[in-house]
């Protein structure tokens, strides 16, 4: 079906989609996707991995600049038994001859932020569908350029936010869409795990600590950090602000309109590197990010949502979710909930565990077993699974480019606010008022998205 004649029907506007593909047959027809890396280092490897346990995906080529990758993921491939794929490499811009590639459906983006931006776009004006991981875009023109490219060429694209999938993060879905917090009034997540030992890194013991970034250091400590000496504001909002976005209903009926964010100031790194390497020059360095930055949303609906980003102070992980209604609340820290007249006990909190039982996503239920060893719990299987289903059937992404930019956009916006001396920003609407009339899509069966 040629993109005009779709655009035309009443399917688009029923599923409330404005970017679907073009006519070109994507998967191959032995229904099969063929994927293209870009990035093939921890976080891509984790996508190769998610690939060689799949019959319907081939990994036609990969692209990173650096050897020692290209390496692990040359190895990996041949360790479990799949073709060689083609590579290229040479410098940052090799990626482009590797788009040109007629027998490429899609591309994996896991490159460091600065380059998901225009990656993105090249590949969608490539007629490739997109899944990349965060950030989208380091700026809010570098967001609505990846709305328009995705708008004009008719290729979709999907920020890989696995915490979407998480299982007690669905079974919430799953309640706050029967109703059981009632009407929502206020909504809370973030990114509160300690990344220090990421942040610096000796190159030699990935978890073991070190106080090197840049050059020196391993994996994410070569690029990373140095987010952190530069900029103040929530650098990581996708995997607090996504789940929180399908309870919410926002750009299906809700919107955020403005924000406003706070920092704390910065001690936490200095602090550890004096700790781990006295007298190193990397205490020493002024890091503008603050250890504890917390963001303030408002919804269109009436809604106020609250993220954290606190990445830099020892402390154990989580989420940090909270998510309360006129008739209860749920909250992640201490697997708990409390649910007005179901509760057992008036004013004291539940364990989630037999409400997780009764709501369990149909999606769980249905592929748990295929997930198993997955990354992170097996939500690293569910966004992957999401994104080459949606390559296979042609379709639109579950998490689509106005949902991925609205949860990525976060990061600009709140540090323009910090540097405007903690002014509210207006919230840019990406789907230019369609939001009101778009309808949910997410997770609502078994499909497998």
């Amino acid at each position: 079906m040629e993109r005009r004649d779709f655009l035309k029907s009443g399917a688009v506007a029923t599923a409330g989609f404005t970017i679907l593909p073009t006519g070109k047959l994507f998967a191959a027809a032995d229904g099969k996707v063929r994927l293209g890396y870009i990035g093939v280092g921890a976080r891509g490897m984790s996508h190769i991995s998610e690939a060689c346990l799949r019959d319907d995906v081939e990994i036609v080529a990969i692209c990173d600049t650096q050897e020692s990758s290209l390496k692990v993921c040359r190895n990996f491939i041949a360790k479990k038994g799949r073709p060689a794929a083609k590579e290229y490499t040479g410098g940052t811009d090799a990626y482009k001859k590797m788009i040109e590639r007629k027998d490429l459906d899609a591309v994996i983006i896991a490159t460091p932020w600065e380059f998901h931006h225009q990656q993105s776009v090249d590949s969608m004006k490539a007629g490739k569908y997109v899944g990349c991981e965060v950030i989208a875009g380091l700026t809010v023109d570098q967001h609505w350029d990846i709305v328009k490219t995705s708008e004009k060429t008719g290729m979709p694209y999907m920020t890989l936010e696995n915490v979407c999938y998480r299982r007690d993060v669905m079974a919430v879905l799953n309640m706050v869409r029967q109703g059981v917090f009632g009407e929502l009034v206020h909504l809370e997540g973030g990114y509160q795990h300690n990344l220090r030992n990421v942040l610096f890194n000796d190159g030699k013991s990935y978890y073991g600590g070190g106080v090197e970034f840049g050059p020196k250091a391993l994996s994410e400590a070569q690029w990373r950090t140095q987010y952190n000496i530069d900029q103040d504001g929530d650098l990581y909002p996708t995997h607090g602000v996504g789940p929180l976005m399908q309870y919410a209903d926002i750009n299906r009926g809700n919107r955020f309109t403005n924000l406003v964010s706070f920092s704390s100031k910065a001690r936490g790194l200095a602090a550890y590197v004096e700790e781990m390497s006295p007298g190193h020059p990397n205490a020493k360095i002024k890091y503008k990010n603050g250890d504890v930055t917390t963001t303030l949303l408002n919804c269109a609906n009436g809604e106020t949502v609250l993220l954290s980003h606190d990445t830099h102070l020892p402390r154990p992980y989580s989420i940090g979710f909270r998510v309360q209604g006129t008739k209860g609340i749920w909250m992640d820290v201490n697997k708990s909930l409390y649910i007005d007249g179901k509760s057992p006990k008036y004013d004291t909190w539940e364990p989630v565990k037999e409400w997780f039982d009764k709501y369990d996503h149909p999606l769980w239920k249905k592929y748990s077993k295929q997930a198993e060893g997955a990354g992170h719990g097996g939500m690293d299987w569910y966004v992957f699974n999401a994104f080459i289903q949606a390559v296979k059937q042609k379709k639109q992404t579950p998490i689509d480019v106005y949902d991925s930019v609205t949860m990525s956009v976060i990061m600009p916006l709140s540090t323009q606010s910090l540097k405007e001396g903690n002014k509210p920003q207006e919230f840019p609407d990406f789907t230019k008022g369609k939001w009101k009339t778009r309808k949910n899509t997410f997770a609502l069966d078994d499909s497998g998205f």
